[in-house]
């Protein structure tokens, strides 16, 4: 809706984004801080590799509660969240972790290559969110347009599996290696 208003009018930009509180670019700086940092190679605790993606399934489930809260379709539209979580979590989680991902037992730290995905997946959580804010600004009656309901819902929750399911292939490393560990193979 907002792509199509754009496109046919797009002087309508400009209010747009005029209109936008500071707090959201403030906001759009930090997750792009977030991602870029994901781009390099680095050592991450346990706890933080399972940070970014109870941070952003929260920034996704805000999302759905505050654009769908007040609809009679919030029941359906958590559904399609959780149904698109679950899938995409069921579809990375048993793919084996990218490759040069180590878990180091004894730090209980990673060792995880770069990459882009984190980036997109933060931005895709951003937009989604930025666009169905204003389109329900400017037409609030998309909050009770089931099908428009259900694919947002859908799509915050297709986000969220995909960095659950990166997640737990990574959480696998871990314990893969404490079972190592806790039954060592006789030479």
């Amino acid at each position: 809706m907002l792509i199509q208003l754009i496109a046919q009018h797009p002087q309508m930009l400009a209010p747009i984004v005029k209109h936008t509180p500071t707090w959201v670019w403030g906001l759009l700086a930090a997750l792009l801080a977030l991602g870029l940092s994901q781009l390099r190679s680095s050592n991450v605790s346990l706890a933080r590799m399972t940070l970014l993606p109870l941070a952003m399934t929260g920034l996704s489930l805000w999302g759905t509660v505050s654009a769908f809260g007040g609809s009679p379709l919030i029941g359906y539209v958590l559904l399609a969240w959780l149904s698109g979580a679950a899938l995409m979590t069921g579809l990375i989680a048993p793919q084996t972790a990218q490759a040069g991902a180590r878990y180091d037992a004894a730090s209980r730290s990673y060792q995880v290559p770069g990459s882009w995905m984190p980036l997109l997946l933060i931005l895709g959580i951003f937009l989604v969110k930025y666009i169905v804010g204003v389109e329900l600004a400017l037409q609030a009656s998309l909050a009770n347009d089931g099908k428009y309901a259900l694919i947002v819902g859908a799509l915050y929750g297709l986000f969220s599996g995909t960095f659950v399911g990166r997640a737990a292939r990574l959480w696998r490393l871990a314990m893969r290696q404490g079972r190592s560990a806790a039954f060592p193979v006789a030479a």
